[in-house]
């Protein structure tokens, strides 16, 4: 069988929704019956992939990185290790992992991240995070402890209460949603397999639901990355790569109702906003009010409180304003995050996040990363699912900007530098040699004011976003390196020409925070980086 990607997986269904009479027999065309594992195996197993699947769980940490540079140099693509490495991964983890569904998120970037660079290196991302991957594989128990056990499918159909008939308006039943609500895990999983089983094209619009149903950025984030990880693995593993998304949800239910905590509130905020603004009802515009209205949305989503900004959006919307436009303005007040972040406190630090870091999980990171994911889950949507990605993102952003400075970090540097500035200071080459120079010193001001000059003086972007992908490939970041660097080049290109450049001056900022900083102790690359550089005799 052709192996299909996810945009071919919708091509015939607009905007991510199959027709009602789609069944069965279109899941036995994708191969979407073989997901639920061989007849009698325990676990999931994966066709040709398998193999290489089991060798990413079982391969000796200290044989892998061999393993991998024999296997290309003999014509196995970076594509095919990346997909391998993200089925072993969520077969050993199955989305509870932390460090483990951190590294799935990772593969999709660092692939991306590959194609930037020169053909010696292209391979330093992907085998960079693939040793994260195997290495997380071993310390919680190799193959022998994987998590994604075998299920089987709840019988849905399109009469019953899981799926029910598709409403007007873009509306979807939300079976799935209660059913995750609850706290049960088996029955949830069950149900998604049903829907992936029967209706493959409208099983990821079911999950958005729950994803909405909680502002938490590795449950978004997570959601996304297995949707862009179908392009690799092909949408017959839809089921196994989108249920660790059923899986994160139902256990952070438990952990919610084993606490006896209330409601997150954006339960409350969504539904009363989708129905005080009729947007169900209404036909998305494509209005562009322009640069000043994106300013002053930028700063109602950084400033604001989260319900005020889900009604900000939602009116915006309901006057007729492009999704994309208010997706815009979302991922720019989390940008604004990154910019003015004061740094994490000295209670919560750690030798690989000190104090004053912005890297990892910093309040700034998560919201662009969220944002970014929010942003792309709408574009691929119906109607409902779109509107709604966009309110919670609005919310997801908002409400944090007490954790922010008055001042942009890069200001004052910016000013120094501009009156100290040579002629020779105005040069493309001197300022990326200072760039790398800031960042190996960390020094988190300058390195964002001299990105801030680069663009000022119209230099190109592709020349600095080399120098910073040089270091988001050899640094560890926390876990969040490739997933930041992704969100700020996808971000970049979707931003419009007065503002884009803030995502590359954030970057900045954060790539001097997170230089030399591993668990393998300060001043160190990240782990597997130096290894693989030997191996595909490049520079480190």
């Amino acid at each position: 069988m052709t192996r299909k990607n996810r945009r071919e997986f919708l091509a015939d269904v607009g905007r991510g929704m199959l027709a009602a009479s789609v069944g069965v027999s279109l899941a036995a065309e994708l191969g979407l019956d073989s997901v639920f594992a061989d007849e009698g195996a325990e676990f999931p197993t994966f066709g040709t992939l398998e193999p290489l699947v089991a060798a990413m769980q079982e391969t000796p940490l200290e044989k892998l990185q061999p393993l991998l540079v024999d296997k290309l140099g003999k014509g196995t693509d970076l594509r095919t290790l990346v997909a391998a490495g993200a089925l072993a991964n969520v077969r050993s983890f199955a989305g509870h992992d932390y460090t483990g569904y951190h590294t799935f998120m990772a593969l999709a970037p660092a692939y991306e991240m590959s194609r930037a660079l020169p053909e010696s290196r292209r391979a330093l991302p992907v085998l960079k995070v693939l040793y994260r991957n195997t290495a997380r594989i071993h310390e919680k128990g190799g193959r022998a402890k994987q998590l994604l056990r075998r299920v089987s499918a709840a019988s849905v159909t399109a009469g019953d209460g899981a799926v029910g008939k598709l409403a007007t308006a873009g509306r979807m039943p939300d079976g799935l949603q209660k059913i995750t609500r609850s706290g049960d895990m088996d029955r949830s999983e069950a149900t998604f397999a049903g829907l992936v089983n029967e209706r493959p094209g409208e099983a990821f619009q079911h999950l958005q639901y729950s994803i909405q149903d909680e502002v938490n950025v590795h449950r978004v984030v997570l959601a996304w990355r297995a949707w862009t990880m179908l392009d690799y693995c092909g949408a017959e593993h839809a089921h196994t790569l989108l249920r660790q998304s059923v899986r994160f949800c139902v256990d952070s239910e438990r952990r919610r109702l084993s606490k006896e905590r209330p409601e997150p509130a954006i339960r409350r905020v969504l539904p009363k906003m989708l129905d005080t603004h009729k947007l169900l009802g209404r036909k998305l515009g494509k209005r562009d009010p322009g640069d000043a209205w994106i300013e002053s949305m930028r700063e109602t989503l950084f400033a604001g409180s989260r319900d005020a900004a889900a009604d900000a959006v939602a009116a915006a919307l309901a006057d007729g304003i492009s999704p994309e436009i208010v997706g815009e303005a979302i991922s720019l007040a989390a940008n604004e995050l990154v910019l003015r972040d004061s740094g994490r406190q000295a209670r919560y630090s750690s030798s690989l996040k000190p104090a004053g870091s912005v890297h990892g999980d910093s309040v700034g990171v998560h919201a662009s990363d969220a944002a970014n994911a929010w942003r792309n889950i709408a574009r691929v949507s119906d109607h409902r699912n779109t509107v709604a990605s966009l309110l919670v993102g609005a919310y997801h952003t908002a409400g944090q900007s007490h954790r922010a400075k008055e001042n942009l970090i890069h200001a004052a540097p910016l000013e120094t530098l501009k009156s100290s500035e040579k002629k020779a200071h105005r040069s493309k080459e001197w300022l990326l040699e200072e760039t790398a120079s800031a960042i190996r010193g960390r020094d988190q001001g300058r390195a964002s004011a001299l990105v801030a000059r680069y663009a000022e003086l119209g230099h190109p972007v592709r020349s600095v976003l080399d120098v910073l992908l040089r270091f988001a490939v050899s640094e560890d970041g926390a876990l969040h390196a490739e997933k930041y660097f992704r969100t700020v080049d996808e971000e970049f290109q979707k931003t419009r020409a007065k503002f884009r450049w803030l995502q590359p001056i954030a970057l900045a900022r954060v790539t001097a925070s997170e230089y030399g900083r591993t668990p393998r102790g300060d001043g160190q690359r990240a782990a597997g980086y130096e290894e693989a550089c030997r191996l595909l005799k490049v520079d480190v």
